[in-house]
Order: structure tokens, then sequence, then C-alpha cells
């Protein structure tokens, strides 16, 4: 019964700080820890035993899900090279650098502990990206934070595996077999990442295909709840991180229910999912600041006060933020040295040959024969097709950068919202239970994550403020990409109207002279709905909102457009198709 009551009372808490934190101007996150931390230090108040494993496997897992289904995928892939470079490159090079200051400040301590203890302080938290996404950042930093906050869970928890099992070998061996044992996280972290992707990959394929088939909704709903642990689990036992793979499913899901999934199916998985994600992840913070007085409690009677865990954990702090800042300013360099580069021309100098060798002889000026014997044949047509696609998406993808280019403001930003929390909290309390000084490890996890939380959290948006940045115009869409857009779908749906092979959805034909009266009219709503053929105007449009689906999801291949516009676009057309449906019913 006081688990129940427990229960009901966080859901409640969590609903309010989610609701009261916009108006505050705060991180419902940050709100919760301070609430858990206030309530666990009522002297009647006893906190339940979590289980670290339930957050590792029953928390994440579907947390890494949601934020991977509401992913922008093109923009991810744009921006894949450093969103992987700070997922990898920088949880090691932190580690390393952690694992080196815990051995000078805690003598006697295993070099795999202290790399693991360097694993469990170095991957980010997302709510970083809530706070950024509401202070109006750049897009493109917000898809990186977003990116980093994926992917480098699964590299630091596959360290900390790696190292705490070299640590139990070690035990009863020499230096060198634990250096050797160390050197096993590479292939290790391959074949995990290897195993990960293609299971995620056939589990979101999977999921895509089986719910298109499904048309109970609850059901529907059902089985939509559990395809991140049906990723996660096999990957496990066959080695590899059921994280990565709960991501790549998600990716893999949110990518291809414009194709597969029901408009009604794509709002229920939105709001779901939202109400999930909202709810594991208060929990998660709630539980984080209620567990802090036990924590406390603990190194106060087993290491004589506090002051050297928070001394060690200031300094690790600022040692991830140092290697943070120096790493994000290489990045950046680069970056902008990609963004400035002559790749434009190459690319342009590509396009034109492209477009010459296309041409027929007559064309080209040239005697018969002269290209077309090669160009004319149809395996050489798909060739340069291809290769035309693939320059004009690198063109595409230039223009993104020089859009959006990323400056020292920008990363200063990426250097602050580098925050601590879930992970680092239930990763800590993974650390097995004969280690050496284990009170003291997971007190200074606890306040590198606490500390980041209320330092990073609190003054990241006083630091955007100060630095100036200019907000995003119109906000996440740019209206003349929406307009652009518009128009591209309207064109698709008024080149319909002349296509034999447009079918209402019993597959009948419509009349002609429905279609030569209305023309392109049909995509905006009918005056009058009293005639007769009122049911086939409202047929028509239902298949005009097919083919300019059809195209969307064709456009969104090419790179031409955003993710926001084309989801924007998306969430309009199924808005449209559900109210027709409803109006059809009720003529039934």
């Amino acid at each position: 019964m006081e688990v129940l009551v427990f229960a009901i009372l966080a859901v409640v808490v969590i609903a309010l700080a989610t609701a009261i934190a916009p108006r505050l101007n705060i991180a419902g996150p940050l709100i919760l820890v301070l609430v858990g931390i206030g309530v666990g230090l009522l002297p009647f108040v006893s906190v339940p035993q979590v289980n670290p494993e339930f957050i590792l496997v029953g928390v994440l897992p579907p947390l890494l899900y949601s934020a991977a289904v509401a992913l922008p995928a093109i923009e991810f892939r744009r921006d894949f090279g450093p969103i992987a470079g700070l997922s990898f490159l920088l949880v090691i090079l932190s580690s390393a650098v952690i694992a080196v200051f815990l051995m000078q400040v805690i003598p006697g301590m295993s070099p795999a502990i202290a790399v693991a203890v360097g694993a469990i302080l170095s991957p980010t938290d997302a709510v970083a990206t809530s706070i950024v996404k509401r202070l109006g950042v750049s897009g493109r930093v917000v898809t990186m934070l977003e990116g980093e906050s994926l992917l480098n869970d699964a590299t630091a928890l596959v360290l900390l595996r790696t190292m705490l099992a070299t640590a139990a070998i070690g035990v009863a061996g020499s230096v060198g077999e634990d250096a050797e044992l160390g050197l096993g996280f590479l292939p290790a972290f391959a074949w995990g990442v290897l195993v990960a992707v293609v299971v995620g990959a056939v589990v979101g394929y999977l999921n895509l295909r089986l719910r298109s088939l499904i048309g109970h909704s609850a059901a529907n709903t059902a089985i939509g709840f559990v395809i991140p642990f049906v990723a996660y689990l096999p990957t496990e036992e066959l080695g590899g991180s059921g994280l990565v793979a709960a991501v790549v499913a998600g990716i893999v899901t949110g990518q291809g229910s414009a194709r597969w999934f029901t408009p009604e199916q794509r709002m229920s998985d939105e709001h779901n999912w939202r109400t999930i994600e909202v709810m594991l992840e208060g929990a998660v913070f709630l539980i984080m600041g209620l567990e802090l007085k036990e924590i406390v409690t603990g190194n106060v009677e087993q290491h004589n006060g506090l002051g050297t865990g928070i001394g060690i954990a200031a300094g690790a702090l600022g040692i991830l933020l140092l290697v943070r800042t120096a790493y994000v300013a290489v990045l950046v360099w680069v970056q902008s040295r990609r963004a400035r580069g002559t790749r434009r021309i190459r690319l342009e100098q590509i396009s034109a040959r492209i477009d010459e060798i296309s041409l027929s002889p007559a064309q080209q000026g040239g005697p018969p024969g002269r290209h077309g014997g090669s160009v004319d044949h149809p395996r050489a047509q798909r060739r340069l097709a291809s290769m035309r696609s693939r320059v004009a998406r690198s063109l595409r993808d230039l223009n993104y950068y020089q859009a959006s280019p990323l400056g020292w403001k920008h990363g200063v930003v990426i250097v602050w919202a580098g925050m601590r929390g879930v992970v680092t909290l239930a990763a800590a309390q993974t650390l097995p239970t004969g280690t050496a000084d284990r009170e003291l490890l997971v007190f200074i996890a606890f306040s590198v994550a606490v500390g980041s939380l209320m330092l990073q959290g609190f003054t990241l948006p006083w630091l955007v403020r100060m630095l100036r940045l200019q907000p995003t115009e119109d906000g996440p869409l740019d209206r003349a990409e929406q307009s652009d857009l518009d128009d591209r779908l309207r064109e698709a749906a008024a080149s319909a109207l002349a296509d034999p092979a447009l079918r209402r959805r019993d597959g009948k034909k419509f009349p002609p002279e429905l279609l030569e009266a209305v023309g392109t009219r049909l995509l905006d709503p009918p005056d009058d709905e009293t005639t007769s053929a009122a049911r086939d105007v409202l047929e028509l449009r239902l298949a005009l909102i097919e083919v300019m689906r059809k195209r969307l999801i064709a456009l969104s291949s090419g790179g031409a457009f955003s993710t926001a516009a084309l989801r924007h676009a998306l969430a309009e057309l199924d808005a449209d198709q559900l109210s027709l449906e409803l109006r059809l019913d009720d003529e039934l």
C-alpha cells in the first residue's frame, strides 16, 4: 500500500512540475530534483530502495526509444560525424583523464575501477536539450546535443561493463593482465554497436510492418510499448548494446511511420510516448533527489564527513568541463572550415560534368555515337541519376552548414549544456558491493550529477542571454521553406487530377465531370456539401491527400527540406484526413 501511495504522489508531483516549469522558466527535471531533496530530508519519510537495474533496463530503453522516434533524421545524418565524435571519442577521452585524476586523489585505486568511474561520469543527459529548445538556440546545436545524449550512453556503459570485468579478473592477476584486458574495450564496443544496429534495424522494420497490419488501436498501442524492450533484450544477450538497439529501432520507426502508419497511429504514438517520457524521466530525477540523503548519510558515517567527496566531485566536474571545452573548440574549428572550404566549387563542377555527359550527341554538337553508346544505356542512365542525386544532396548539406554555421558562441552552449544525469546515477549504483571505497565513489557520481544539473541547468538560460545568440527565425519552422513545400504538394495534387490511376478508397473511379468542374479547389473545403456529389468531393479530397503524402515521403529523402517542415506538413495532412473521414462517417 505504501508503494502505491508513493507512486500516486510521484505521478502528481511530476505532472505538476512539468506543468509549472514553463511558467517559472525552469526545466521540469531541475524542479523534481529539488523536490526530491526537500522531501528526502524530512525525518518521517522512508525512501524505498530502487534497484539500479530497473533504471538501466526498465527506464532507459523506452526513454531513448521515445527520443529517437522524434529525432530529426535529416539533420542527424548531416552532423553524424560531430555527434559520433562527442558520443565516442569525447567519452573515451574524458574517462581516461578522470581515471588519472582519481588515481592521484584516491590512494590505491585500481586503474580499471578508475576508468569505470570515468565512464560513469562521462555521458551527458538529454535534459539539456529541453532547456536549449526553449531558449531558441540554433536547431543544429539542439540536434547535436540530442544525438550525443542518445549515443554516448552506449559508449559509457560498454566501457563500464568492460572495466568492471577487467577489475574482477585483475584482482588475481597482474597489472599487465589488467591493461591487456582493458584493451578489449575496442572490439567489445565494435561488436556491441554492430549487433545493436542490426537487431535494432530489424526490430524497427518488423514493428512498422506488423503494426501496419493491426487495425485495433488499443492492440496496436500495446505492441508499440514493448518495442524498446524487444530491441534491448536480445541485443544484450548477444553481447551488444541494448540502448543503441533501442535508439536504432526508434529511428527506423520514426522515419517509416509516414509510410506505414495511419494518421491515428502517428498521433496516438506521439501523445503516448510523450506521456511515458515525461513520467519516466521525472521519476528518475525525483528518485535522484530522494536518494541523496541516504548517500550523504553513508559517507558521513564511513568517510568522516563530506569534504573529501565534495572536493573530488568538484575537481572531476571541472576536469570534465575543461576536456569538453578543448574537444568542442576543435570540433567547432573543423566544422567552420568545412563550411568555408572549396567543396562547393568541386561539387558544382561535378554536377556540370554530369549534365554534360547526360546530353545526347546532337545536343552536345558532336558526331553521332560520340557519347550515345554508353549514356543511352539504361544502366548508365541510372548511374548518372544516382550520381546527380548524391551531388545535389551534398550541395544541400553544404547549404545547411553555411546557413547554420557553428561559431564560438554555439561552442560555449554545447560545452555548458553537457550536464550529467540519469545514466550517471544508475550506472554509479551498479558498482560491485565489494569495490573499495564504493560509498565514496557513488557519492562522487551523485555529487557530479546533482552539481552539474544545478550549476549548469540553472545558469544555461542566463548564459544564452549573455551571449546574445540570435533566436531561430519563426521558431523551428522557416515560413519560406514551408510555403515552398506546400506549393510542391499542391502541384502533386493538381497533377493527380489528370491521372487515370486516381481512385476512391473502394477502387472505383471518380465521375469525370467532377474532376473537370472543381479542379484544384478540392484542396480547400468545399462551399456547399449539401449536393449529391458531396461524398464524391470528400472522397476525392482524401485521394489527393494520399497523393500529397506520397510526394511528401519522396521529398523527405532528398534533403531539400528540413525535418521540422516535413513533419509540420505531414501533421497538417493527417489532421485534414481525420477531419474528412469523420465527416464521411457522419454521412453514413
